[in-house]
């Protein structure tokens, strides 16, 4: 992972995380997953929206499609006000939606303007998409509820309802 230095001292990593949430260095995917969980633990977003491989050592940046994680996978448990929802993303780590893990609806941040796609916090100011398959799972795990007045369509997590539109 030779990192280029451009003028301004700035690191940039040939590294790119393409819309499937598959890794990329040099425009060829990583195929080791042990490799790719590594530099997805260094795996930082500034505030401006940039991502960043940081280590104790040096910290260069990345380019990130849509999102750094792609949501493969839903479980529930219970149902109603009392259900959990449990997100696994392609690195195969698992999430429970909730308040510490709020599910969203947004625009992609590239690509053609479309409806907006489902999104989970996986890590602080990191977040997933969830696959079309496991949003449609969701949306079949919905109900409506009264929120501010209106009644919406959502799901429930973790005590939280979270609207799907």
């Amino acid at each position: 992972m030779a990192p280029q230095a451009p003028d301004n001292g700035e690191r940039r990593y040939h590294m790119r995380i393409d819309r499937d949430g598959v890794w990329h260095h040099e425009g060829r995917p990583i195929a080791r997953m042990p490799l790719v969980k590594l530099f997805a633990s260094v795996l930082r977003r500034e505030g401006d929206g940039d991502y960043w491989l940081v280590t104790p050592v040096e910290r260069g940046r990345i380019e990130v499609e849509d999102a750094p994680f792609v949501v493969v996978e839903l479980s529930a448990e219970g149902a109603g006000q009392d259900q959990t929802l449990r997100a696994r993303t392609n690195l195969d780590e698992w999430v429970t939606v909730g308040p510490d893990h709020p599910l969203r609806l947004r625009l992609p941040r590239s690509g053609p303007a479309s409806d907006p796609l489902p999104y989970v916090d996986v890590r602080p100011n990191l977040e997933g998409r969830l696959l079309r398959s496991v949003y449609y799972q969701l949306v079949e795990l919905g109900d409506s509820h009264q929120l501010d007045g209106i009644l919406r369509y959502g799901v429930w997590s973790a005590g939280r309802f979270f609207p799907l539109e």
